[in-house]
């Protein structure tokens, strides 16, 4: 099953931030637009989380701060941009005197003829702590199958965010080839991945997949 969505990505070509500072990107939006919805800081008016797919999301590819806007997300962000005009990352403000905005309509969805294959642009936070020391515990055939059936889920978790479920006859086949290494996260240390897969499935580029993809951990690209 395929389905078209709606997509946007701004970006601000004249700033250039570390990658590390996807996390304030999206403290500052967060903030900024609170009052309009919950899709761009994955919280309610009560305080509580919205633990659907996050369909704002917020990186720093090759050091240039981008917002993308998935499903849902995409007009809304396309509505709110002209309100941006400057970030405040830390304390440091940056005026902002160009942004560039796409949007566009994209193909998600099972291609069974057809294999993609993606690499991790960013580090791919698949594992909490206690799943690490669990998985530490597998042999090598074991982690692959483990981390397979983890990245299986993060897909199918992006197309129920943005409304697409899958017939029964459709099964996602998937391999991926990864090597783990440690990222900061909240002020720790914690296990991620690089690396890429191949699977029979159609991604936009750039979103996220896995844990914390609003901050940017998990971006994917087509190879």
């Amino acid at each position: 099953m395929m389905k078209t969505i709606e997509f946007t990505r701004i970006t601000f070509p004249e700033i250039h931030l570390p990658t590390r500072s996807a996390h304030h990107l999206r403290g500052y939006f967060g903030n900024f637009f609170r009052e309009h919805s919950p899709l761009l800081h994955n919280h309610f008016d009560d305080g509580k989380l919205r633990y659907s797919y996050p369909l704002v999301q917020y990186k720093i590819p090759d050091g240039l701060p981008t917002l993308i806007g998935i499903g849902e997300g995409a007009p809304l962000l396309v509505s709110l941009f002209t309100q941006i005009r400057e970030l405040d990352i830390e304390g440091r403000v940056f005026p902002i005197y160009h942004k560039n905005v796409l949007f566009e309509k994209v193909e998600i969805g099972f291609t069974p003829s057809a294999l993609q294959t993606y690499r991790f642009y960013t580090p791919w936070f698949a594992l909490s702590q206690d799943s690490w020391r669990e998985y530490l515990k597998e042999d090598d055939e074991q982690r692959s199958h483990h981390l397979n059936r983890i990245l299986t889920g993060n897909i199918l978790s992006f197309f129920k965010g943005v409304g697409l479920y899958l017939e029964l006859s459709e099964r996602i086949l998937l391999t991926a080839q990864t090597e783990d290494r440690e990222a900061n996260f909240e002020n720790k240390r914690v296990k991620v991945f690089d690396g890429q897969f191949t699977t029979n499935v159609l991604l936009p580029n750039l979103i996220g997949l896995g844990k914390a993809v609003s901050r940017g951990f998990g971006t994917i690209t087509r190879m």
